[in-house]
């Protein structure tokens, strides 16, 4: 009973920082999606940090650690490279979309390459590969209370309580509510897995001395990236997809964001910093080591952080660490349902006015909502399979984004949609079919198939000389300006 209480005022506490994020009425879509443009460098730190800390980072790293062992390591791996190629991505994005009005990657893709259905495509690809990881977080939250209760209590009432909290805050105060919860988010979460990754082993071992002893002696294959399911071949191109698609700006949630910092220079310093923060993520990774060493063979990876918390703590502290788990997946949760249903007003639905894109968008987060929280309680395996398509399915936009950034085009927009939807169809194909790769990554086999044709589209372009892009389009806002 007092593990519940901690995390239903945990919730609540944390949606009620959400609900003060806002100054004032939105006056249009992009003040609500990106906070006014003007956010400065620490508030867009915890935003971009946000990023690293899911759902997937509190529970997915203990249980690929005690799955996998070290192979759990591409997680930091790729975002510190991929952190490099967002370096020169993001200041380069930024300029273009603040003089261009740009809110979404579809609207980018679509006003660089005058392409109307290249824009549109683009918001159908990134709601549809990005629902599946927005369920997950939902199904998440109500895991960890199931987990911390051990099965006493349903997830399902600290989800509805959530989700709607969630959405509520994100409508009344959109970006900046999300910003603001943001900071309390990545705190409680670095507080939480620094006492996580000192109090287990001091509880189970008597500390972390001779920890990686204890491993090699029970597992030693897992100290090693070994044979099996996450080979070498595994986590090499597990890294390179996952990093071209971070690099490139190919998750939809980021977005709004990048477009809410008040100058490139902002992007560029926490790009060269955020690494630093990566290092965080091996704090999970200790406490699944810790379970490879005490628990059965058997259990559910899934729950192997909340069971050695479970060990460790008593239960309001416990009730804590469940806390600090949800707002992995608030936070994250918040920004997809806020890029999700800007993508249908801004793009698929877009209205004459202001006014009614906001109001577009609104009916949209809430059907949204509705829809994935239904299915994360109905059905929460319903998009499992297209769970394994997300990042190999959105890696698919990165060779459009990178061209352009370019000043001339060097092909048509025609050419950039026939290549990414070959690119998907082969993702899609080789994960329902199944076929087996052998460990390498079926997005990056899309990507070459989506590369060749782009290829050949560029050569064709070659023959006919090149486009320029229009100079209103290659006109970018002076650094620290505001423009939309």
């Amino acid at each position: 009973m007092t593990l519940l209480i901690v995390v239903f005022v945990g919730i609540a506490a944390l949606a009620a920082v959400g609900f003060l994020g806002r100054r004032a009425p939105a006056k249009d879509l992009g003040e609500w999606a990106s906070g006014g443009g003007r956010m400065s460098t620490l508030t867009m730190w915890f935003l971009q940090a946000g990023e690293i800390f899911t759902t997937f980072s509190f529970l997915g790293l203990g249980a690929l650690v005690f799955s996998a062992g070290v192979a759990a390591l591409y997680v930091p791996v790729y975002l510190v490279v991929g952190y490099v190629v967002v370096f020169f991505t993001a200041p380069a994005i930024w300029r273009i979309g603040r003089s261009r009005g740009h809110l979404t990657n579809a609207d980018f893709l679509g006003d660089r390459f005058a392409s109307r259905g290249l824009g549109k495509t683009a918001a159908v690809v990134g709601i549809i590969f990005q629902l599946p990881y927005l369920q997950l977080q939902i199904t998440g939250l109500g895991l960890l209370v199931e987990i911390a209760s051990d099965g006493r209590t349903s997830g399902t009432g600290a989800m509805v309580f959530a989700v709607c909290l969630v959405l509520a805050f994100v409508l009344w105060a959109g970006l900046r509510g999300i910003a603001r919860v943001a900071y309390v988010k990545d705190g409680l979460m670095l507080t939480v897995l620094l006492a996580l990754a000192i109090l287990v082993p001091a509880h189970e071992l008597g500390g972390p001395g001779g920890l990686f002893t204890s491993v090699r002696e029970a597992a030693p294959e897992l100290l090693t990236i070994h044979a099996g399911p996450e080979n070498q071949t595994w986590f090499i191109t597990a890294v390179l997809c996952s990093a071209i698609g971070s690099g490139c700006a190919t998750l939809p949630y980021v977005w709004p964001s990048m477009f809410a910092a008040g100058s490139p220079r902002i992007l560029r310093h926490n790009s060269a910093m955020l690494p630093l923060f990566t290092v965080a993520l091996v704090l999970p990774m200790v406490v699944g080591f810790v379970a490879l060493i005490r628990l059965d063979g058997g259990a559910d990876g899934n729950t192997v952080l909340l069971e050695m918390a479970g060990r460790a703590l008593p239960d309001w502290l416990l009730g804590v660490v469940v806390v600090g788990g949800i707002a992995t997946a608030m936070v994250p949760s918040a920004a997809m349902i806020l890029s999700l249903s800007s993508l249908v007003a801004k793009n698929l639905i877009p209205a004459r006015t202001a006014k009614g894109s906001l109001a577009v968008n609104h009916l949209t987060a809430t059907v949204i909502c509705a829809a994935t929280l239904l299915l994360a309680v109905l059905r929460p395996d319903a998009l499992a399979d297209l769970l394994l398509l997300t990042f190999s399915g959105l890696v698919q936009l990165a060779p459009g984004n990178l061209l352009g950034l370019l000043k001339q085009r060097p092909c048509d927009g025609s050419w950039v949609l026939g290549a990414m939807l070959a690119g998907v169809a082969v993702v899609a194909a080789i994960t329902f079919a199944p076929v087996d790769t052998g460990g390498f990554n079926e997005g990056l086999i899309g990507l070459a198939v989506n590369l060749v044709i782009l290829g050949i589209g560029c050569a064709v372009q070659r023959g006919r000389g090149p486009q320029d892009v229009p100079a209103e389009v290659l006109s970018p806002a002076p650094e620290g300006t505001n423009a939309r």
